[in-house]
């Protein structure tokens, strides 16, 4: 499937910012069922300096710098990207195996996956997250069967509700209120993760949505999403990473576009920066996911259980959320 994405984000100021500089991921992975076939970043007014690179995690990282004062801020990322269904891992393992083989011994090889066991920002170690964990991880249950039942228990155990979280909601808050957006779900599954000693990671992308029968689609309408993903080693042929996306019960596939990924959101924001000026901003986000076989349709999107970054808020001691 192809998919073009068109993300854009607006920093309405007042007054005036004088002096900018922001960091952004908003380019797509390549990984082995996703290419990117084209990609554009567009900022204006246009910056007096824009380069691109790779961060610590493999995400494509832009950053841009802009010297003379305005107003508003705008940046439109236009992507196309050819999708398929990823292959699920034949992997026999059980969980206990994978949490071994990442225990500590002394003298034993490095393992870059072992860089997804450790508290981070957003995702502290907390007893909470082993106690609701255990029921899927049974002794002898095999890995991708155990996360499957996890994913399937925050589904059920958990509501869906619009703005009732913040960015920087601690994932044990979360958990504890039975409650929140994708952001959270992820960032509780990734927690439980942890807890038993198993690799996880952060993902953050986008989901083909499809308006309801009869409604067009609508453009802007779509939103950032994220999901989970678990490290299975030993797989002939596959990377050592499959994706679960307890948001929406289900294992990602053809009508997912991965964007980066890394310890939890702070790593993969879409867009952070620093200024100085502009006490007040207004922040609005649209994101427009369209495959490109259907030209007619390619005017939108239709919104979904995924997290919007779309806010209007305060802007604080000049550092954009």
């Amino acid at each position: 499937m192809r998919l073009q994405v068109t993300h854009e984000t607006r920093y309405d100021y007042t007054p005036a910012v004088e002096t900018a500089q922001h960091v952004a991921h908003l380019q797509p992975r390549d990984t082995p069922s996703q290419r990117l076939l084209q990609h554009r970043l567009v900022v204006t007014p246009e910056p007096d300096e824009l380069r691109t690179g790779r961060d610590v995690f493999g995400n494509t990282r832009s950053f841009f710098a802009l010297q003379t004062g305005h107003e508003e801020l705008r940046v439109v990322a236009d992507s196309v990207v050819e999708t398929q269904v990823p292959r699920r891992p034949a992997s026999p393992l059980g969980w206990e195996q994978v949490r071994d083989r990442f225990r500590y011994r002394a003298g034993g090889g490095y393992d870059a996956a072992s860089e997804y066991l450790f508290p981070s920002p957003y995702i502290p170690r907390h007893a909470d997250f082993l106690d609701y964990a255990r029921p899927s991880f049974t002794p002898g249950a095999p890995l991708l069967a155990a996360v499957d039942d996890l994913m399937r228990r925050i589904y059920r155990d958990f509501d869906y509700v619009s703005d009732s979280t913040e960015v920087n909601t601690p994932a044990v808050d979360a958990l504890a209120q039975r409650k929140g957006v994708c952001q959270d779900f992820a960032h509780i599954m990734v927690a439980c993760l942890r807890m038993l000693g198993l690799p996880a990671r952060y993902v953050s992308g986008y989901l083909l949505t499809q308006p309801p029968p009869g409604q067009p689609r609508l453009v802007g309408a779509d939103a950032s999403h994220a999901w989970t993903s678990v490290y299975v080693p030993d797989v002939p042929g596959h990377d050592g990473w499959y994706d679960f996306d307890p948001t929406n019960d289900r294992t990602p596939g053809e009508d997912y576009v991965t964007l980066a990924v890394g310890r939890d959101f702070s790593d993969v924001s879409p867009m952070r920066g620093v200024i100085h000026g502009g006490a007040r901003h207004n922040l609005h986000v649209g994101v427009t996911v369209a495959p490109l076989a259907e030209p007619d349709e390619a005017e939108g999107g239709s919104e979904t259980q995924s997290q919007s970054q779309s806010q209007s808020q305060s802007q604080q001691s000049g550092v954009n959320p």
